[in-house]
């Protein structure tokens, strides 16, 4: 299983490209590290999927029952946007312009590990995010996700 730990600054460039930053390269798998699937994230965020990780949950969504109009709502939101990536030969990753619109990216990004996937955030927004958060209600986050899952 993949595992990403760490969060990390990058600029893009004039033509929406970004460096993935070393810590991430380093944790990603030896077969196919340049291999991603990049696709809106559940907040005003960008979601990059290493291969290895899409891979599973493009096939669970593809068993699900096409007679549901939930999961054709649920299908149409999810894979709208999902772009096919690999790094070019410097190593950078280009940004489609429909999903840089979407997240409000421009130039400064932080990305961001979330377990099997990097979250890529614009740095002013995702600075905001954690300005709200205070110890007690991340406590209180805690304590009902993680209770949560041992039921």
């Amino acid at each position: 299983m993949i595992g990403f730990l760490g969060e990390y600054e990058a600029t893009l460039d004039a033509k929406g490209r970004f460096l993935l930053p070393a810590g991430f390269k380093k944790q990603l798998p030896a077969n196919n590290p340049t291999h991603f699937v990049i696709n809106r994230g559940f907040e005003k965020c960008l979601t990059l999927y290493p291969i290895q990780s899409w891979e599973p949950i493009f096939s669970e969504i593809s068993k699900l029952n096409d007679f549901d109009p939930k999961v054709r709502e649920f299908r149409r939101y999810f894979l709208n946007g999902a772009t096919y990536m690999e790094s070019d030969s410097a190593g950078r990753l280009l940004l489609p312009k429909n999903l840089m619109e979407h997240a409000g990216l421009d130039k400064d990004i932080v990305l961001v590990s979330a377990v099997n996937k990097i979250e890529i955030w614009d740095k002013n927004k995702y600075q905001k995010f954690f300005e709200t958060f205070t110890p007690e209600s991340f406590s209180d986050l805690a304590n009902e996700v993680m209770n949560n899952e041992n039921k």
